[in-house]
Order: structure tokens, then sequence, then C-alpha cells
């Protein structure tokens, strides 16, 4: 349970993720408060990740209700059975998307609507907040993700799933606005701000007006926005140094035949965690083993069978996330995961994982000059940048902003909470 038991009529910001969650309660004065997330056997914390599992309870095989967690003992039920259960993320990725309506999990049909509402009423519970009883002010990006996205259609979707969560009282407002709104707290004066929100799949940069005196909100003046983040930058590390260890270079040969590349959809599961899991099943392992057998370098191909066999996806997930935070303070880090026979220790200098990001820096750097664009205004009529979320701490994705922009001009702060903070004020 939290340890924040908010009143009555209580208002919260609340920062629906593609990766993360987090809820803000604004107190007695106005003030805002994370709330804190308790799942056995993990610490606390500010952050929860969107993620919903879903599964029968075994003792009742003919009930047709489905039991379920979310955030971290989401993947705890899920690498408990992962045949047994279903593991669903990104749901706010496919919002704004028209091609997908429904589908069917364990034996029932759900629209993505429910599957949102599924995971908000479990968010509520944990927290011990009765949805009915709140005002909610709910972030929404400047553009969904997706091709072709219908940013009308996405909100109106978000709304939905809120509404089937019991919220009776929810506003929508745009995330980058409400960091801007987090942000603005710190001005004295009026001013023209830049602000770079990054996520974990999708990055928004929002030009927005403040005039702190007005007592009126932000101006929106431009914005731009690209589908990638956090999870590209780790996805650069397991590129590069996790999947040849692996034996992504690797090859292999049939009936004595001439080499073969081994098959790359085994690499491409890399990319994401739970993906590994799935390729548990004895046919894949089997197909897994055949290769090692014949491969020139088989013992790289064991490793791979034995961190998917021992379920090690997180684990590895954190090892690479952990030497790219190390990047961040650090001209060089070191990549440390062991399991087993499983060896990885590989000295990562901050040049080589900027070299390897290089090709998202620039895409960063083009959303920006596209939101001074449709701003109508060139760099220098921007007072202030405010970067928030965990990637504007990679020091070559805040030297975009101070190359442009000055340093003196460049502010982080509140990297996982401001938007959600910035919500909560706006419903204050």
């Amino acid at each position: 349970m939290s340890s924040i038991k908010p009143p009555h009529g209580v208002r919260l910001g609340i920062d629906f993720g593609t990766t993360n969650t987090v809820v803000v309660v604004l107190d007695a004065k106005g003030q805002p408060q994370p709330a804190r997330f308790h799942f056995p056997h993990h610490p606390p914390t500010e952050t929860c990740r969107t993620l919903l599992c879903l599964w029968h309870d075994e003792m009742q095989a003919r009930s047709t209700s489905l039991q379920e967690a979310i955030g971290a003992a989401a993947v705890d039920a899920y690498l408990e059975d992962p045949a047994e259960s279903r593991l669903i993320m990104s749901m706010k990725s496919y919002l704004a998307q028209s091609s997908f309506r429904q589908t069917r999990l364990l034996g029932q049909v759900m629209t993505l609507e429910s599957l949102v509402a599924r995971f908000l009423s479990c968010l509520m519970r944990t927290l011990d907040i009765d949805p009915a009883h709140v005002s909610a002010t709910v972030g929404r990006p400047v553009h969904f993700a997706g091709v072709r996205a219908d940013d009308a259609f996405g909100e109106d979707r978000l709304r939905a799933g809120f509404a089937q969560a019991g919220f009776h009282h929810v506003d929508v407002a745009l995330e980058p606005e409400a960091a801007g709104w987090h942000f603005a707290q710190r001005l004295t004066a009026p001013a023209t701000v830049l602000v770079g929100d990054f996520g974990g799949g999708t990055s928004d940069f929002s030009i927005l007006r403040f005039d702190p005196a007005s007592g009126q909100g932000a101006t929106p003046l431009g914005y731009a926005g690209v589908g990638i983040a956090g999870d590209q930058l780790d996805y650069r590390i397991i590129d590069n140094v996790i999947a040849p260890e692996l034996g992504r270079n690797t090859t292999y040969r049939v009936m004595g035949g001439q080499p073969l590349p081994v098959p790359a959809e085994w690499y491409a599961a890399l990319g994401r965690w739970h993906r590994l899991a799935l390729m548990r099943t004895p046919q894949t392992l089997r197909d897994m083993a055949d290769v090692a057998r014949t491969a020139a370098e088989p013992e790289k191909i064991q490793a791979l069978i034995d961190i998917i066999e021992a379920q090690q996806g997180q684990a590895l997930y954190r090892a690479v996330g952990q030497a790219k935070r190390d990047l961040s303070s650090a001209q060089s880090a070191t990549l440390d995961y062991e399991y087993g026979d499983v060896r990885i220790h590989r000295t990562i200098t901050r040049a080589e994982f900027e070299g390897w990001i290089t090709p998202d820096l620039a895409r960063f750097d083009e959303a920006v000059q596209t939101a001074l664009e449709r701003a109508n205004l060139p760099a220098s009529a921007i007072d202030r940048v405010f970067l928030t979320g965990g990637t504007s701490f990679v020091p070559a994705v805040r030297a975009l902003f101070t190359r442009r922009f000055g340093a003196d001009r460049v502010d982080m702060g509140g990297e996982f909470v401001s938007v959600a903070e910035g919500l909560a004020l706006m419903n204050g």
C-alpha cells in the first residue's frame, strides 16, 4: 500500500506513460507529492512500470475471471509462467491506431480501452485511491505514437480508458506543457521556453510562452515529436555489446554445407526483454541446440540458450541500463553481467556509445529544428530550455541543446516526476 492516504476529493496528476506511470497527489497546501508504489519483493518507487499481466487462476479453471498484476508485480507474474500468462506492454503506443480496436487474450475479447482501464483500476487499488472521488489531470503526447496516428482518436480512447476505470472527473493536457508548468514555478518574468520531454518510447519538443504574472496557462507556439527515446539508446548497447557475445555474428552448417548465418530473429528478440521469455519453448530451444552443435562458436549460442532457459532477460536489461546511466557521469563504464557460465564484462567508452547513438541524436536535433520552424522562431528567441526524462542525462543529448541555445539557458530536473507534478499543479 502507498504511504499516501488521500482525502475525499483529492486532486491528482497522472502521467500514464508508454514505459512508466507516475501519480502525483496535491496535498492540503496545494503542493505536489509523488505517490510511492509498493510491490512485494521490490523497493518502494515513485514510478510504476506500465505493464499489465493477465492469467487464469489454476484453482478456478472454469472461471471466466482473470487474475491481474501491474508494474513490477506484472513482471514477476509473467516470468513465473510466461506460457500461460499474457504481458501487455506499451498500451499507450496503440491508442491512436484505429487498426487496433480489440484483441483476444486467454479466451476473452478485450478492447484496448478495457486493457488501459484494467491497468488504471489496479494502479488506483495499489495506492488505496477511489477513482470516483478524485479530480485527475492526465497527460497525453503532442503526437501519439504510430504511423498515421489520429491524435483526436487517441485522446478519446485515453479518456474512455479512464472512464471505464471509474474516474468521473478527468482533464487532459499536453505532457510537455505539464513539464513546462513544473518548470514555470522557477520563473519570475515572462519567458519563451523549449521543453524537451524524453520518455521511454517517444520524445516531445514543445515551445511555450509563460507569463507568471498573468495567472494563465502556457501559450503553445510550436512542437515536434519523434518515436525514439531511452529504450532505443539501451538497444544500441545491446546490439553492439550483448548480441555479439551471444553469437549473433557466428555461423553454422547444415549437413556439412556452406556456413550459414545464425537466425537473425533470435537477436532481434534481444531488443525487448519479454520477447526472450517467449522464446522459452521446447521447439525454439531444440532449434537453437541444433544450431549450436555445428556453430563456429557453440559456446556463444549456448550462452544465449542458458539466458533464455533461466529467464534472465530482466537481469540482462538491468545491467545494460546501469552501464548507460554510468556513462552519463563517467568517460567509461563496465557492463557487468554474469549467470552460470555466461560472463560479459565489457568496458564501454562514452565516445563509443555516442558513436552508436549518432543516428538517434540526429533525429532529436531534427525534431528540435522542426519545433523552432513551426513556432517561426530562431534559437536566439528561446529564453530557457527545460529537459526532463532519464535520457536528458545522457551528455550527448544534453550537448545538442547547449550547442544550440548555450549552457546558461539549459535547465534539467525531476527526470521522472516533472510531467505528473505539472499535471497536478494544473489541476490545482
